[in-house]
């Protein structure tokens, strides 16, 4: 699935803190179990991290927020990103509760 970069709109760019993905409702519906309190998620090329499903995933927040992630994107030249214009990565279903982030060529608006 293809998500976008989220930003809790004053992100850190040293620690990668205020940084995420965000998924439409819809891949979120087909992807995910309300079960689920967290996942796991293999950052290509820089091991994985664990991030929580919280309660706002399921109603209007569909973004998975972790520091790691945040970092990925910077090293990766994704972010910070032009107002409107978040990088877009792959989200690939890697097994229960795993997924692997990949970076994808261009950007998404929302």
């Amino acid at each position: 699935m293809i998500v976008s970069g989220w930003s809790d709109g004053s992100p850190n760019n040293r620690t990668g803190a205020g940084y995420g993905i965000r998924m439409s409702r819809r891949d979120r519906d087909e992807y995910f179990d309300p079960e689920w309190s967290s996942v796991t998620i293999e950052l290509e090329g820089m091991g994985e991290t664990e991030a929580n499903v919280r309660p706002s995933f399921w109603h209007r927040c569909t973004e998975l927020r972790k520091a790691k992630i945040g970092k990925w994107l910077l090293e990766r030249g994704l972010a910070p990103w032009p107002r409107g214009k978040p990088p877009r990565v792959e989200l690939v279903p890697a097994g229960e509760r795993r997924f692997r982030l990949r970076q994808v060529r261009g950007r998404v608006d929302e």
